[in-house]
């Protein structure tokens, strides 16, 4: 690498609870710069979550998104001609990246009627260690313990 890394950009808290991981959920739903628009439809959702579980919604996101991120994943890494699967230890930047992306990826795939529901039903989901991103993140800690036999190739 030659060039300097890229300098981490502040973001700027959301204006309904002023939480700055919410405005960075809000950022990865959102089309086109459609801010606003994906700011209602998060606070939506988590009104959607409040009704349903009678439990604070964000709380609930939270713990959805705790319940998503995944602790190790698998790279590839050639060695010798052959290309292994290694096993790794995830940063915690990274973690929380997976973790929304995969959030509002298999939100978007449910089949309720709006956005809102879709994303709701997949953050209740989550919360309970359920759905497809919960899932995801299983695979991805299945996959990671079978080639645990190649973590020694470590990069």
């Amino acid at each position: 690498m030659r060039k300097t890394r890229a300098k981490k950009r502040p973001l700027l808290p959301d204006p309904k609870f002023g939480d700055t991981m919410v405005t960075r959920f809000v950022n990865s739903l959102m089309y086109s710069g459609g801010k606003q628009k994906a700011y209602k439809l998060f606070y939506d959702a988590i009104e959607i979550v409040q009704k349903r579980t009678e439990q604070d919604g964000l709380e609930t996101w939270r713990k959805a998104l705790t319940n998503v991120m995944p602790n190790v994943e698998v790279r590839s890494r050639r060695v010798g001609g052959a290309t292994f699967q290694i096993p790794q230890e995830i940063r915690a930047e990274r973690k929380v990246a997976l973790g929304i992306k995969w959030l509002v990826g298999y939100s978007r795939d449910r089949n309720e009627k709006s956005m809102a529901a879709k994303l709701a039903a997949e953050i209740v989901a989550a919360a309970k260690e359920e759905g497809s991103a919960f899932k995801k993140k299983e695979d991805t800690h299945r996959m990671a313990e079978a080639n645990k036999a190649y973590s020694h190739f470590r990069f």
